[in-house]
């Protein structure tokens, strides 16, 4: 008898592109493929901070550089991606929360947050996916969502309404890409502490509202993301595309 052996984690000789990694999600995505053996280049709008995670990362050992990019800028982002690729690893972290009561949303509210997660991230893996297939290379390609692309949130309609989006097109896409063995999934955390979510958990009623939901009884970390992230990037994902993994403490179990 021949015993299986476990795919391996590891991410030695791949290239990855993590989008919003100057802090928070992002960065912690970005540090994980690193010690995880990827060559990773960072972007973000901050060049400041960008540089200083870069080097950090590079006096740890791992293998960084740091672009800087919006990813709102279509434009602008498909051409660096061209220059630069092909990615083997594509992770999206940058996002956009601007929370309003539904009957409050403005439409420059709804086109700023609209641009960023929906379009933004569309053109950023459409970018990402025609460099793999010009190459004739497979890869991963991870959106990072929302718990609440999944279900409703006070005050979050447009926020909701973004990340609902980006898990349709992700399932599209994996569907599309599939044969050039090209994934395509979400990671779906729940509330995060980030600079991003601050607002949120300086509000007693809003924490109140988390405890309540989150079984595990806290809030995620970005800790949390790193091991979800690697598994997806990697080999031990192998069979997994147009799906989702919820990193929720079991917000969405009922």
């Amino acid at each position: 008898m021949t015993l299986p052996q476990t795919p391996s984690f590891r991410l030695n000789g791949k290239r990855a592109l993590v989008a919003g990694a100057s802090s928070g999600i992002g960065l912690a995505c970005a540090v994980a493929l690193g010690e995880a053996g990827a060559e990773v280049t960072l972007a973000a709008r901050s060049a400041g901070k960008l540089n200083d995670a870069v080097t950090q990362m590079q006096a740890a050992g791992m293998q960084a550089t740091a672009l800087t990019l919006d990813v709102a800028n279509v434009a602008a982002t498909t051409q660096e991606v061209d220059k630069t690729g092909p990615y083997d690893i594509l992770v999206n972290s940058a996002g956009l929360a601007i929370h309003s009561p539904a009957t409050e949303t403005t439409e420059q509210d709804f086109d700023a947050v609209a641009d960023l997660n929906i379009k933004g991230a569309y053109f950023l893996t459409q970018a990402v996916a025609r460099g793999l297939i010009a190459a004739g290379k497979p890869g991963s390609l991870i959106n990072i969502s929302s718990q609440m692309a999944h279900v409703g949130g006070i005050d979050r309609a447009v926020y909701c309404a973004t990340k609902h989006a980006v898990e349709g097109f992700t399932k599209a896409m994996a569907i599309e890409w599939g044969k050039q063995g090209i994934r395509v999934n979400t990671i779906c955390p729940t509330f995060v502490r980030t600079p991003l979510t601050e607002p949120t958990f300086s509000n007693p009623d809003r924490v109140a509202w988390l405890m309540e939901k989150i079984k595990l009884g806290r809030v995620g970390e970005v800790t949390d993301m790193m091991g979800p992230v690697v598994y997806l990037a990697s080999d031990a994902s192998a069979l997994m595309t147009g799906t989702h993994l919820l990193i929720d403490g079991g917000w969405t179990a009922e």
